[in-house]
């Protein structure tokens, strides 16, 4: 049985680690290893293999630039499990009823 390639990405995002590389190169795309080590509380080792991780579910694709190798985000795996598992419902309801989650427990923004 062939595995699924949208198993790897549910591997990667299973870690809180890796999600939070994610969000860091959400809000700043395009950065080195050293910087993404920055307030991670954790080895450079460590974050080298969550990137190796990210990479593998095509999640993070690195570009060399001189000497330096910058990480991207690549959102396309994301959307495609989006597509997969959220499409088929009415995307309307989906975000009312997170809207009145987030309204029911406090939250600022929803």
């Amino acid at each position: 049985m062939e595995a699924d390639p949208s198993d790897k990405v549910f591997k990667a995002l299973a870690d809180p680690g890796r999600r939070l590389l994610l969000d860091r190169l959400r809000a700043e795309d395009g950065q080195t290893l050293r910087r993404l080590c920055e307030d991670m509380g954790m080895t450079r080792q460590a974050v080298a293999k969550h990137l190796r991780v990210l990479e593998e579910a095509s999640l993070v694709v690195p570009i060399r630039r001189g000497r330096e190798k910058l990480h991207h985000l690549n959102p396309a795996p994301i959307q495609e499990i989006a597509d997969r598992w959220i499409g088929r419902f009415d995307r309307g309801r989906l975000r009312a009823l997170a809207d009145l989650k987030a309204k029911l427990e406090g939250d600022p923004d929803g």
